[in-house]
Parts: C-alpha cells; structure tokens; sequence
C-alpha cells in the first residue's frame, strides 16, 4: 500500500486540508512531537488557516527525546490521519505541520527555526517531567539532573535550556522574543513555565533572566481531548480507512476544548475562528478540568490498575469504580468555580464511556509524582480548610502510593514510569515525606494518618472491597 505523502494526498480517502501543505510557513516551533500535539493544537491550528487563509503559522514540531515521531512524519512530509471517533468514525488529514525535527540529532536546524525572525510562537506539550520543577511549589529544580547537564552544555536538550538558548541568540541579535505557550496540564501554566524559565536563565545570566521577565509572554491555557495511544490494530484500521499507509495517524475523541489567554504581542493565528475560547482569565476552566477531568481520569488510572481495569470505559461501567468516580465528583465540584458544575461532570461521563476510545489505564497512571499535587492534593487542601470531608480524595492518594509500590490486588507486578521512582516504592508514611510531591502536608500529623488508614485498607482488602466498604 502506498504511503500517505505529499504526492499521494489527493488518493487518500479522508477530509483535506483546504489549502496547500506546500504553501504553509513556518510561525511556530512546537516543542514535544507527541499524539496530544497532533490530535488538538495541530487540528485547531489546521481549522484557523483554512478560516481565515493565512498560511503563515504552520507548527515545525520538535521531539525532544526519541526520533519515533520523526522517523514516522518525515517520509510523509509531515502529513498525517487525525482519525475522530465517536458515533462515527472520521478520518481527516492534517496539513499545518511544516516539519518534525529531532532535537538529539537536529540541533542546529531546530535552533535556525527557534531563533528565526518569521517564529512567533513557541508551544509546548512535554508532559509534567518536562519543565524540571518541583510539582508541589511550581519552580525549576536546579539539583534536577537535567538542568545542571544543560548548564554544562552548549547544546541543551531541557524545554527550559533551549528556549533560554534560543531567547539569548535573540537578545543577542536584537530580534523580537518570541511567545512562550504551554499546552500541559499545569495549574497556572503561562506562571509556571515562565518561572522555569526564568528560574533557568538566571542560573545562565542574570540579566537575561530580567530581559526575560521584562519582554517575553508566557500566556496560560487550558487544553481538552482525550488521545488515546495508538496500537498497530489503529495503524492498520487507518490504512484501510484512507486507501494510504500512515504511520502516524492519531486517534481522539470528538470533543477539544482550547481557552488561552489572549495575550501574543508578535501576533497569533487566528485560532478563535477554529473555535478556541481566547480570554483574559483562563483559571476557572484549568481549575475545573484539571480536577474534574485529570483528578478522576488519575483516580480511574490508579485504582484501575490495582484492580486490573484495563481501561477507563472498563473502569467508569465498573459497579465498583464508575459508582466511586459520580462520589468522587460530589468532593471536588465544591473545590472547583464554575456553572453547570454537574453537567459538566455528566459529560464527561459520557465521554469516558465512548467505546471508540481505548485509553489505558496503565497509560494514565504514568508519572504520578507530578500530577497528584495540582490534580488531587489541591482539592483536599481547600476542602480541610473548609471544614469538609475528604475520604474520597484521600482514598485516590492512597491508591497512588499503593501503585507506587508496583503490585496489582492479584501480585501482578505494575510498570512504575515516573522521574521519581527511585524514591517510590517505600512505606506510605516514607513517600508522603517526599516533599517535592506533598509539600507541607507530608508533615501534617491528621492528613498522614488519614491516607495511611486509607492505605492499610487498600493493602488489607484490595480496591473493591475497599470500594464497597466505602459505600456501603
């Protein structure tokens, strides 16, 4: 079967891109190559060329670690599938990716992109590891192993390092800085990612680090679909949906959500007219969805996994975890600003139960370490300090050290992927003490004691018993 490329485009069996890939101009450099970036900025960035005509903010996406992305999108000139499913399955080719660069072995055509005028933007989407901070205050990590190999280094490989790179060249130069724009599940992202970097530059060159402050935007967002990981039985599906072999095509469901806060001074695309909700305060939607959504998906993950729910359709039509998830709901609303509060919940719901997504639990539950703190520890904060119960909650921590440990309710061994997992795996009370992941509260005697009596059940009686105690 033929290849999806340039050449091959117009066989392919799928929605086009309304304009001409060929055409497309370099605006932004995206940072972190992964199907998230593909399936939601690239189909938002795809929506506002062919609304508006501007062809001038095409995305050259950077993978900072593996060269899989660029090995799978360069022989297809960086075309690819979004396939949408949902009652119906949809298949759209994108063309707003202008490249895919491999850092490791691209370095210098990666920072000729990063340091050229017509780059406006540069996005991220790594993940929470990829800012090398202390998830429980928001600051860069300057003991992070990453971080101190960078400042040895003239050729950084941190999303910290080469941006503060790329942001001295243009100094240097006297060229316009470009807008920093994080798409990861980070409370208060613009805040955090402009403290990393900041935080970077100043162990560099502390002038820079105020040129920094002074010039650069660090614009907070708020990104929502679900993207599932994609299997070689979605490679194969694909192919024959398009009549063209894609080996990077991506999987999502029907529903995105982008809310960014407007604030571009070299100017942005036109990404309002593909549907993004542009603001001056994105806070209430990146508080409810990082609770609602990632709390419970996290939950799902988490106790998932301890009970060998493979993935969160399976885990939110479990009668022992779907039922837990609508109780967990109940804790985190009061935490979270907002209206239809509990529509909102119906609907992802919904969305979790869309049989088209298979979204593993073990996927999921990857690097805990850096999503329990915004996504869990925070509501627990605001409902002790409001006086209310929070057993639920506590009940989802405890789940996560008792993953942390690495074994199933049946002893099957789990995978622990997280940058600190050679501190898990100890004692609840050992790993609450890990200040990068519980901050003061590891040092609070009644919230201790209350995840180690959560903990010991867990341990004791397993997930669903533990489960149905609670709710009985």
């Amino acid at each position: 079967m033929e290849r999806l490329s340039r050449t091959t485009l117009p066989r392919a069996h799928a929605r086009l891109p309304r304009f001409d890939p060929a055409a497309v101009g370099t605006g932004i450099v995206h940072l972190g190559l992964g199907a998230f970036m593909r399936a939601h900025v690239t189909a938002f960035n795809d929506d506002a060329m062919e609304a508006s005509g501007d062809l001038s903010w095409g995305i050259a996406g950077v993978s900072l670690r593996s060269s899989d992305p660029t090995a799978r999108l360069s022989p297809q000139d960086a075309l690819f599938t979004a396939v949408e499913r949902g009652a119906d399955t949809r298949a759209r080719i994108l063309g707003s990716l202008t490249a895919a660069i491999h850092a490791p072995t691209e370095h210098g055509r990666m920072m000729g992109l990063l340091t050229a005028p017509e780059t406006r933007i540069v996005s991220l989407t790594i993940t929470e590891k990829g800012y090398c901070h202390d998830p429980a205050t928001g600051y860069l990590r300057p003991d992070h192993p990453d971080v101190v190999a960078d400042l040895a280094s003239d050729t950084p490989r941190t999303a910290p390092g080469l941006i503060v790179a790329a942001l001295a060249a243009r100094r240097a130069a006297g060229a316009a800085p470009f807008t920093v724009l994080c798409c990861d599940n980070l409370p208060q992202n613009g805040r955090v990612t402009r403290q990393v970097v900041s935080g970077f530059a100043a162990l560099r060159d502390e002038a820079l680090a105020t040129w920094i402050k002074d010039n650069v935007a660090f614009p907070s967002t708020m990104v929502d679909r679900i993207v599932p990981a994609v299997t070689e039985d979605v490679l194969a599906e694909t192919a024959a949906l398009i009549g063209l072999r894609d080996e990077a095509c991506v999987l999502h469901e029907p529903f995105g959500q982008w809310v960014i806060e407007d604030t571009f001074p070299q100017g942005r695309p036109d990404w309002h007219l593909a549907g993004a909700q542009m603001t001056d305060n994105v806070e209430p939607w990146e508080l409810m969805k990082l609770r609602m959504l990632n709390g419970t998906h996290s939950a799902m993950a988490w106790l998932g996994t301890l009970a060998g729910v493979q993935t969160v359709g399976e885990a939110i039509t479990d009668p022992d975890i779907g039922p837990f998830i609508d109780a967990l709901w109940e804790e985190i609303i009061p935490t979270v600003h907002g209206t239809d509060l509990h529509a909102y919940a119906a609907d992802l719901r919904a969305r979790y139960a869309n049989p088209g997504m298979r979204h593993l639990t073990a996927q999921i539950a990857s690097d805990g370490s850096q999503k329990l703190p915004q996504r869990i520890l925070g509501p627990i904060r605001d409902r002790r300090a409001a006086g209310q119960d929070w057993t639920r909650l506590a009940l989802v921590v405890a789940a996560f050290l008792r993953h942390a440990q690495g074994v199933a309710d049946d002893g099957t061994a789990l995978r622990i992927s997280d940058p600190l997992a050679p501190l898990l795996g100890g004692t609840a009370r050992e790993m609450m003490a890990l200040p990068q992941i519980f901050g003061p509260l590891g040092q609070d005697p009644a919230f201790v004691a209350a995840i180690e009596d959560q903990h010991h059940k867990l341990a004791r009686d397993g997930v669903r018993a533990t489960l149905r105690a609670l709710a009985g």
